[in-house]
């Protein structure tokens, strides 16, 4: 599933063609990708407005419209991806909606595979989409709270990674920066909050920051052809990574091979050296 690198990447690509731009015609190829609104309702709300600008908080996008209440919140799911391409050129059999722009020579191409993505309108609230002001701030966002967030993390006895991944308390985080993070702050998933003192909760924070940076650089990371940018190019951070994906690999700090475990319904990699397991771990 895309995260909040990749996601911040197709925004940064939107971003400069679309705003400013008015729409000239929306078409709705499958009703499934509207996970909220009729198809009239939505092509009716979405005719002739002109977007003002395309945020993010997480892993939502959202398109503001001038003179409207609405919104257009994206989430892109398992496999979704928000394309530019020529309004001449043959759309691919996944795209579900098309929104063609005044004056322009590309579309924007809402195609997903899976269907586990989509659009729906929404109202804000204050500045944040009613349907996602319950997702915390994400490390990028100005609201981000750093000490509220370790005080949050300090008093729970779940897992680390669990809570990282946790929308709630922090946004944007899956389950590849996740490892990640806690590669780079040698420590186990497993890992209660509770038992990690301020200053490691804190490097791991930090942590998890650094790499998604890193990885908004360079573009995101695709492992295959569900998440491209909005040219349809992949992300390369996938060269970068140290434990994600990279079983039976050495560990590029002590040499050791990463393991891949199983953990809730996926997988968690780790270094057995750098991140040895929690001793009163069940």
């Amino acid at each position: 599933m895309p995260e909040l690198p990749e996601v911040e990447t197709v925004r940064r690509g939107l971003a400069p063609y679309i705003v400013g731009k008015t729409i000239r015609d929306v078409e709705v190829l499958d009703a499934r990708s509207l996970k909220k609104d009729s198809v009239k309702h939505f092509k009716s709300t979405l005719a002739q407005r002109r977007i003002t600008g395309i945020e993010r908080r997480g892993k939502f996008l959202w398109l503001i419209l001038d003179n409207s209440p609405n919104v257009v919140v994206v989430h892109l799911g398992m496999s979704g991806q928000v394309l530019l391409e020529p309004h001449s050129s043959q759309m691919h059999s996944h795209v579900r909606i098309n929104i063609a722009l005044k004056n322009a020579s590309r579309e924007i191409r809402f195609r997903d595979q899976r269907l586990f993505g989509g659009l729906h309108l929404d109202t804000l609230q204050g500045d944040i989409p009613a349907s996602v002001s319950h997702i915390a701030p994400d490390f990028f966002d100005t609201r981000f709270d750093l000490d509220s967030v370790l005080k949050t993390l300090s008093k729970r006895t779940a897992g680390i990674k669990s809570l990282l991944l946790n929308q709630n308390i922090i946004s944007g985080v899956g389950n590849i920066y996740a490892d990640e993070a806690l590669w780079l702050a040698k420590v186990h998933y497993l890992t209660p909050g509770n038992r990690l003192s301020k200053s490691r909760l804190e490097t791991l924070l930090l942590s998890a920051q650094e790499v998604m940076a890193k990885a908004i650089k360079a573009g995101g990371t695709s492992f295959d052809d569900l998440y491209v940018n909005v040219n349809g190019e992949s992300g390369w951070f996938e060269l970068e990574l140290n434990a994600y994906g990279r079983e039976d690999e050495p560990c590029s700090r002590c040499g050791r091979l990463i393991v891949r475990e199983a953990w809730s319904n996926r997988s968690s990699y780790r270094c057995p050296r750098c991140q040895p397991k929690p001793r009163t771990a069940r």
